[in-house]
Order: C-alpha cells, then sequence, then structure tokens
C-alpha cells in the first residue's frame, strides 16, 4: 500500500499532473513491482507565497513524499529513487537537482483500509521485493 504527495508551484505542476502521474506510477509499479490498477496520489499546488525552497532550484523544484507499508528493500528503493531521477529529468525535464523524495515507511498494523487494519488485509502483491 502507497499513498503519494506531490509538491510544487501551482504554475508548474498544474500543466503537468496527469504526465508527472503517470511517470511517477510507471516507477513506483517497476521498483516495488507494484500493481498498476493502485494509484493514490495527491497534487499540493502551492503559490509562491507558499513555497519556500532551498537556493540553487529552480521553479521546477518538486517534492514527494511516499508512505507506505514497510518491507521493500534498499535495492528496490534505490531503483525506484534512480527511476525517478532518470524519467522526471528525461519526460519532464525536471533536473534531478529539482526533485527531492522521501519515503515513510510503517507497519500495515498502522493503516486502515477498506475497513480492516493493513495487517489483516489480503494484499494481491508482495511489498518484500
Amino acid at each position: 500500500m502507497s499513498q503519494i504527495k506531490i509538491y510544487g508551484l501551482r504554475s508548474h505542476l498544474a500543466p503537468i499532473k496527469r504526465q508527472l502521474s503517470d511517470v511517477l506510477h510507471s516507477c513506483v509499479v517497476e521498483a516495488f513491482q507494484y500493481p498498476e490498477n493502485k494509484r493514490a496520489h495527491r497534487f499540493f499546488e502551492l503559490d509562491p507565497a507558499d513555497f519556500y525552497y532551498p537556493e540553487g532550484r529552480t521553479d521546477r523544484y518538486t517534492i514527494i513524499e511516499i508512505s507506505l507499508f514497510e518491507g521493500r528493500s534498499i535495492s528496490a528503493k534505490k531503483n525506484l529513487y534512480r527511476l525517478l531521477f532518470e524519467r522526471f529529468e528525461k519526460e519532464l525535464s525536471i533536473s534531478p537537482n529539482d526533485l527531492e523524495i522521501t519515503l515513510s515507511e510503517t507497519p500495515p498494523h498502522y493503516w486502515g483500509i477498506r475497513g480492516k487494519p493493513g495487517d489483516e488485509l489480503s494484499l494481491d502483491y508482495s511489498i518484500a521485493v
């Protein structure tokens, strides 16, 4: 299971929202062997007065926060980062310097989904990748 938040300037995110979601999802599907039909993305389009970012970044600066069940290997996580940096640059013209990614992993029992605690769900995919 995962929930993904994407933060950036409204002027940058609004025109590419669908494409960004598609690219992001393709990376998660590949790196984590995640089902195609499991997409939960939320966009936070901010005005310049509400989004301060580090010096040396451009107005394309984008933050991705991924909350997920714990269990993925370090190599799967590093593969996700690699895919995101490569594809965001190639397909969205967002340089690796303008992309920051954080993963927050929690045990499945910290989640409540479809009327059950996460550790009582029957998943149709493995989180041990």
